[in-house]
């Protein structure tokens, strides 16, 4: 797992972990089971406090994405993965839906809404 930290985002550390970690699981790059590592050793590769860490574990295991067993650690909790794809295509449709109020305000085009569509695939290899 390979987590990026940014210093200059106006997201906080803990989001950033949490955001990075909840997409691993869903894409599966970290499979069902699959132990994480501790806290402690997420903290210091990451460089950040183990309070920053311990608060990103928390909220992702009050979200049901990860299982911790006292004393054996942290692992990924995908047993429920189409609840959580499911939650995360619901926030895409109420982005579209934001997306499309804004252009409609300002008269976008549905070709030009598709075209815009279009080229973000295209610029991220999808």
């Amino acid at each position: 797992m390979n987590i990026i930290i940014s210093n200059s985002s106006d997201i906080p550390i803990y989001q950033q972990l949490k955001n990075q970690i909840k997409e691993a699981i869903l894409s599966g790059e970290i499979r069902d089971g699959e132990l994480l590592p501790s806290i402690r050793n997420l903290a210091n590769e990451t460089r950040v406090s183990v309070l920053t860490t311990r608060r990103a574990y928390d909220e992702l295991e009050a979200e049901g994405f990860i299982k911790t067993v006292h004393g054996k650690g942290s692992f990924a909790a995908s047993g429920n993965l189409e609840l959580l794809k499911e939650a995360r295509l619901k926030q895409v449709e109420e982005k579209l839906i934001e997306a499309y109020n804004i252009g409609r305000a300002i008269g976008v085009s549905k070709e030009d809404m598709r075209t815009m569509m279009d080229i973000l695939f295209e610029e991220n290899g999808r």
